[in-house]
């Protein structure tokens, strides 16, 4: 190969591993798959009311963030507590990686890619 090939392929090998790199470990949450009504936040002047939650969940990723093997399920998790026409309220989600999920990434080079998600909020009685 001459220089300037050689040179070339580097550099599109490394773009596509900086493409690859961006697209791995995205969690996408979406409220409609929950089946109740969801807000993010209430008005200062009125907060939610009704009983409070925080959840932590797992999800795990694999080949540096790839192939996801599990995802965090908010509607799983609450299912039995939405019956009824009831609502999520002042909902925030918090995804960040522990001493263990690093651990783990580090341990395996990138191979398992964990991350912790906490689902916080309030689920309030139906709407008159």
């Amino acid at each position: 190969m001459s220089r300037p090939t050689q040179y070339n392929s580097r550099i599109l090998v490394a773009a596509a591993l900086l493409a690859l790199s961006a697209t791995g470990c995205a969690l996408t949450f979406d409220s409609t798959s929950l089946g109740v009504p969801v807000s993010m936040a209430s008005a200062a002047s009125r907060p939610a009311v009704g009983d409070t939650f925080s959840v932590r969940l797992g999800a795990v990723y694999m080949f540096w963030g790839l192939v996801p093997v599990k995802t965090p399920s908010l509607e799983n998790t609450l299912e039995s507590q939405l019956a009824g026409g009831r609502a999520v309220r002042d909902l925030r989600i918090h995804i960040g990686r522990r001493l263990p999920d690093l651990l783990v990434t580090v341990l395996t080079a990138g191979i398992v890619s964990p991350t912790s998600v906490t689902f916080e909020g309030v689920i309030a009685a139906p709407s008159p």
